[in-house]
């Protein structure tokens, strides 16, 4: 043992560090001082023909670019004077700001040489922060500029943020100059996007036509490798016929042959375009012997009852919508030994319900008393949630689905600290990364990276939750007569109380409310009386959050929505209209 531990072991007091916070901060300072007053400058760095007295040991600390120049044989590790090449003066100047004072300036005017220059000396807080300031900042007239520049640098958070913001002004965008300095790689990973906003697919086509158009002897050729990404099948026949007379290819018998037989495939997986569809509230009700869906959106005052026969519609026990907008319904039947859960995917061109995955529960560890089965996904993968109440404590089972094997597969489970109500509400949401499953005691977050659970703060000022619905960051809910309305933040794990319904009619909630989010608002609808000679009245309010009031959008929801006005969830999905009849 050394001496210091003997002294120590034989004192019986151990020792400490201690940081002097205020010397971490202060020296800094102080070394931007000694910049300020040109002390100690051992290196000048010129740039564009401005010269920038420096220190070498400053440099070297915060640039690794730095370092290898002044601690290697290389030339300007003995030079009074280093000539940079590659970077602007006033960036330059803006770098050692930041090398000096721990200060970044950024803005749209200069952040792309900046992010170049803090890439070239290897300052990883510069770039990042450039990153990120270009993709919160996508703008319609800057978005094609900053895709190019990140597509360069191969900054991910930038490309999708620009590909989102070229896809929501498609039709601007398309005409103007940038837009014809694209490269054809470029090109193709935009008009392949669904999620374009263009009415009809002939904007795609003429946008190609002006590409092609604004330098045609070198990129003529390039036409028939950007057809197929250009969705034919979803054109009217006039409008086909029209492409084919088009004198780009009337005139030129190879991609005219091309083209031809893009027009001849058929397609039935191709999606719509997103400005080609209609975000559509999917209200049904699983408890009733029908085979109903009815689809609506009241803003636009589009109602469609999509009527089944038994064989066609699968007895479905929830619905999700999925990221990619896939409408899934989960079917369950019980066996001898097993529990069978079926998968269905509505079809919109057709009009009809496809199964898309069979797959079977053993009950060798389980007795399968569900009291609700769940269906909700979470970046691109479903999850199965069910509630076994046999025995004692309940018991929430988790499984995610394997769509190469279709199968699904366990995740951790949670176990309840005390019964849950079996009359009660319950609700599984995803946010975020996260699923949220909750009544109106309980709370937990379920973490699929993790694959763990985690208790959080429970909607305790509410009576008894009904019906709830996530929106960005936040979930909604309220209580059966939607007096008691709450907002959760699962970023700050903090419920806040949001005003209840006016009610000015003196109506009478006769069914459960369905709160819902529709065109990015916060919606809830209500199937209400006031006598039994009025009869039902449907009520729809809108939550405006600046005013911190609901607004009674006086929508004229028509009586047949009755027999599938179901709450507690109701999903939203984009509909293409024209394959449906109303």
């Amino acid at each position: 043992m050394a001496a210091a531990d003997q002294e120590t072991h034989a004192s019986g007091v151990r020792p400490r560090s201690y940081q002097d916070e205020s010397y971490l901060h202060g020296f800094l300072g102080n070394v931007d001082d000694l910049q300020k007053n040109g002390v100690l400058q051992d290196v000048v760095l010129e740039v564009e023909g401005r010269r920038f007295p420096c220190h070498r040991l400053v440099l070297s600390a915060a640039s690794p670019y730095f370092r290898a120049m002044f601690t290697s044989d290389m030339a300007e590790s003995r030079q009074k004077t280093v000539v940079l090449q590659g970077l602007e003066m006033r960036v330059f100047e803006e770098i050692l700001s930041y090398i000096y004072s721990g200060t970044l300036h950024v803005s749209l005017d200069k952040v792309q040489p900046l992010y170049h220059a803090a890439d070239l000396l290897q300052l990883d807080y510069v770039r990042d922060t450039c990153s990120s300031y270009m993709a919160m900042n996508v703008e319609r007239s800057t978005c094609v500029d900053l895709y190019k520049f990140a597509d360069v640098f191969s900054m991910d958070n930038v490309r999708k943020a620009c590909l989102r913001g070229i896809a929501r002004h498609f039709t601007e965008v398309a005409s103007s100059e940038e837009f014809n300095s694209l490269s054809v790689n470029q090109l193709t990973e935009i008009i392949c996007h669904d999620e374009l906003d263009v009415k009809e697919e002939t904007t795609v086509w003429e946008a190609v036509v002006r590409w092609v158009q604004h330098s045609r002897e070198n990129r003529l050729h390039h036409l028939p490798s950007i057809l197929p990404y250009v969705r034919f099948s979803l054109l009217t026949s006039d409008d086909k016929a029209g492409i084919l007379e088009h004198p780009l290819v009337r005139e030129d018998p190879g991609i005219s042959k091309v083209i031809r037989t893009e027009v001849r495939k058929e397609n039935p997986d191709l999606k719509s375009r997103l400005g080609m569809t209609t975000e559509m509230v999917l209200m049904y009700n699983p408890t009733w012997r029908h085979h109903d869906i009815f689809l609506m959106n009241p803003r636009e005052e589009k109602y469609i009852n999509c009527s089944y026969s038994e064989e066609d519609i699968p007895r479905f026990t929830d619905i999700t919508v999925t990221s990619d907008n896939d409408i899934l319904v989960l079917e369950t039947k019980e066996a001898a030994n097993d529990h069978q859960l079926s998968l269905f995917r509505y079809n919109n061109k057709q009009n009809m319900w496809e199964q898309v995955g069979v797959s079977l529960i053993s009950k060798e560890h389980y007795d399968f008393k569900f009291l609700k089965e769940l269906l909700v996904e979470v970046d691109q993968t479903l999850y199965y949630l069910a509630v076994d109440q046999n025995g004692g404590r309940p018991l929430l089972q988790t499984r995610k689905y394997n769509q190469q094997a279709r199968q699904w597969l366990e995740c951790s489970p949670l176990q309840f600290d005390k019964t849950i109500n079996k009359r009660g509400s319950f609700f599984a949401l995803s946010c975020g990364s996260h699923i949220y499953f909750f009544t109106s005691e309980t709370l937990h977050s379920y973490d699929p990276s993790q694959d763990q659970w985690s208790k959080r703060t429970p909607p305790i000022d509410i009576a008894k939750v009904c019906t709830a619905v996530a929106m960005g960051t936040e979930i909604f809910c309220t209580d059966r007569n939607f007096t008691q309305t709450m907002v959760y933040d699962t970023e700050s794990d903090c419920w806040q109380k949001l005003p209840g319904w006016p009610n000015p009619g003196n109506f009478v909630v006769d069914h459960h409310p369905s709160l819902l989010v529709l065109e990015n608002q916060l919606h809830i609808l209500l199937t209400c009386t006031v006598d039994l000679q009025e009869g039902i009245v449907y009520l729809l309010y809108v939550y405006d959050r600046s005013a911190d009031a609901w607004i009674d959008l006086k929508a004229n929801v028509p009586d047949d929505i009755r027999c599938v006005a179901y709450g507690p969830c109701c999903p939203v999905a984009r509909i293409y209209l024209p394959y449906l009849t109303y």
